[in-house]
């Protein structure tokens, strides 16, 4: 015999995924109102806007494809989106000194 006992685990109290994760809102009732919610409409049109921001910025840039540069420039250059998504990087500056050199070529 293994000498085990009857197993089950008796006497042991159950942790809440908050304690788990170490924080302090109820993650149990976050996750069924997220469940519950209907957040489709919302979520495609926040979509919508900062991809249309995004695309007039790879526009303006003239560009055919939207890249991380253009969604960071349409988010920070919106008033809204940028209050919406604080502290998500820095706007993408390039400073004057750091580009290269235009020199003119002389024909022999």
């Amino acid at each position: 015999m293994s000498g085990r006992g009857k197993g089950g685990k008796t006497g042991v109290k159950s942790k809440t995924r908050s304690t788990r994760a170490g924080l302090q809102f109820p993650v149990g009732r976050v996750h069924r109102l997220l469940r519950k919610g209907n957040y489709a409409e919302r979520v495609g049109y926040l979509a919508a806007e900062v991809l249309e921001l995004a695309g007039n910025a790879a526009r303006d840039n003239k560009k055919t494809h939207v890249i991380p540069r253009h969604l960071q420039l349409a988010i920070r250059n919106d008033e809204e989106l940028n209050k919406l998504l604080a502290q998500g990087g820095v706007l993408p500056n390039i400073q004057a000194v750091l580009l290269p050199k235009k020199t003119d070529k002389v024909k022999a």
